[in-house]
């Protein structure tokens, strides 16, 4: 064998060796990093329940001093009846009074009762009722790498940028 040969055959040896120690070297990422391939911010939703409570004008009954509207009932019956008196005579003149007491004791006591729905009186109240607020916040990243050519998955709790570190074959997962 000649010179040239030989240093032909080393030329060819060395940049053979030079290009699977390249190629190595990016396929493992080159020993101490790895490829970030994705990153996606991760949030939470927080429910925290509250009181919420605002004024509120409430209309009410007073309650009536005559509950069975007897006075109403009474005075429309005197009022009809005096009333159906001055109507007929004779025998008619008695059932007239008759049913003109009986008619006004009904109006009578139709009248009271619109009387008292009649009598309200307003307050000003406060009602409360249990509400959410919803509050979002981040919770991590979930973040997808290749080392040493597999595609891999590790939640952390900061964006890691475009790599990752490597120390002993491993992801370094800490800040």
């Amino acid at each position: 064998m000649d010179k040239s040969m030989i240093w032909g055959a080393l030329a060819g040896a060395a940049v053979v060796t030079a290009g699977g120690a390249l190629a190595s070297y990016h396929f493992a990422g080159s020993g101490n990093e790895a490829r970030v391939v994705s990153v996606k911010a991760v949030t939470r939703s927080l429910r925290t329940p509250h009181e919420e409570c605002h004024s509120e004008e409430v209309v009410h009954n007073r309650a009536p001093s005559d509950p069975n509207r007897l006075a109403g009932t009474g005075l429309g019956a005197v009022v009809g009846g005096l009333l159906g008196h001055q109507v007929g005579g004779g025998n008619g003149k008695v059932l007239a009074t008759v049913a003109g007491a009986a008619a006004g004791g009904y109006a009578g006591n139709r009248i009271e009762e619109k009387v008292q729905q009649g009598d309200t009186y307003t307050t000003t109240e406060q009602r409360c009722q249990t509400a959410e607020q919803v509050n979002v916040q981040p919770d991590g990243y979930d973040v997808v790498y290749v080392l040493y050519g597999k595609r891999q998955h590790v939640h952390l709790d900061h964006d890691p940028g475009k790599t990752l570190s490597v120390r002993d074959g491993k992801v370094v997962t800490d800040g």
